[in-house]
């Protein structure tokens, strides 16, 4: 039988790592006194990490940005990804990603452009195509964007080793610190921009656009990922939902964390279940009634295969489930929850 005392435990560890009484006050502020171990832990799990530990972690962040500015990086900008940005992370001593991105060029899809304007495709309209043909008519860049990104990465080598003791530089897309006064691990990623069609007809905002990760060893970049996207996404869904959107991805996170076996689902994949699944459902949910969502959602994706490969990634660009066995850890995923579910159902605290 598993012990959910022990696992309320591991998660106020989590939450809480420094032991802070105002922190553990506030924990199970508005919830009964008298409900059990379980109905905690369900709460725990889909509670968002203590404010002073997420600033915390974003003052990590600053300080890396703050050293990179002063050490004269140039021709940068500078933005986060990850889930301290949709507040979903599980850790009170949580990392975060400053992503440095060279602004000398852009890359887009030029494919997709020069399709669109030689199909005369009606989809867009005259101002969208305008936008298109603009970027395409626009002079190419003449310089190196191999040599401008590890420029970049050089650079940041170099001015991060000097100011922290625990600097790896060893991994071939991301600068690794460790912030021992805040006790924050930063990871610093170079990219260079990457507009798709949709980020063109949207004057190139930044919700919309791209990016491409370097990758020193390689001495190239990454296929495009749209972290902004998602993070909007993400953030504008759970409002529309009162919290309940993000309470559902921390909860199979810590059920994940918690779990005896190996459940081999990235943030990005626990993003994308509970993101698909329909807010008509859940919306206006009691919180204990989520674990049936997640359940039913999980059990869905299980065992039938054709909705599994609909479900798309937050940002739409991927399918999650096509041509691979991620399946099997949802399986296993599904098991921990029916667990919790079962024992809900039999004490009568959800039908």
């Amino acid at each position: 039988m598993t012990d959910y005392r022990q696992l309320l435990s591991n998660i106020k560890t989590r939450h809480n790592p420094e032991n802070r009484y105002l922190v553990e006050s506030r924990m199970f502020t508005g919830l009964p006194g008298d409900i059990s171990d379980l109905q905690r832990y369900v709460y725990m799990a889909m509670m968002a990490v203590d404010d002073s530990y997420t600033s915390k972690t974003k003052e990590a962040g600053q300080r890396v940005r703050t050293h990179l500015q002063d050490g004269g990086l140039t021709n940068v900008s500078y933005h986060y990804q990850g889930s301290v940005m949709t507040d979903t992370h599980i850790k009170g001593y949580s990392d975060i990603d400053l992503l440095v991105i060279c602004e000398k060029y852009y890359s887009y899809d030029s494919a997709s452009v020069k399709q669109i304007l030689a199909s005369y495709n009606t989809r867009y309209s005259y101002s969208q195509l305008s936008k298109l043909r603009s970027i395409d008519n626009a002079s190419p860049y003449t310089g190196n964007v191999y040599d401008d990104l590890r420029t970049i990465r050089v650079q940041s080598e170099s001015i991060l080793s000097r100011k922290y003791l625990k600097c790896d530089i060893s991994h071939p897309k991301a600068i690794k610190i460790t912030n021992q006064d805040l006790h924050r691990d930063v990871d610093i990623v170079t990219a260079g921009w990457y507009d798709n069609v949709n980020s063109i007809i949207n004057d190139q905002n930044i919700t919309y656009r791209g990016i491409q990760v370097y990758d020193k060893v390689a001495n190239n970049r990454c296929a495009a990922d749209y972290p902004f996207l998602s993070i909007e996404r993400i953030n504008t869904k759970s409002v529309n939902t009162g919290g309940r959107l993000k309470r559902m991805i921390r909860f199979l996170k810590n059920i994940k964390a918690d779990s005896k076996q190996k459940i081999d689902l990235s943030c990005f994949d626990i993003n994308a279940i509970c993101y698909n699944i329909d807010i008509d459902a859940y919306k206006d949910l009691h919180y204990l009634y989520l674990v049936t969502i997640v359940f039913l959602q999980l059990h869905k994706i299980a065992y039938d295969e054709s909705y599994a490969n609909s479900i798309t990634s937050v940002d739409g660009k991927e399918y999650i489930f096509r041509g691979n066995n991620k399946r099997r850890e949802v399986a296993t995923m599904l098991q921990n929850v029916s667990t919790i579910y079962s024992i809900l159902k039999e004490q009568h605290l959800i039908i």
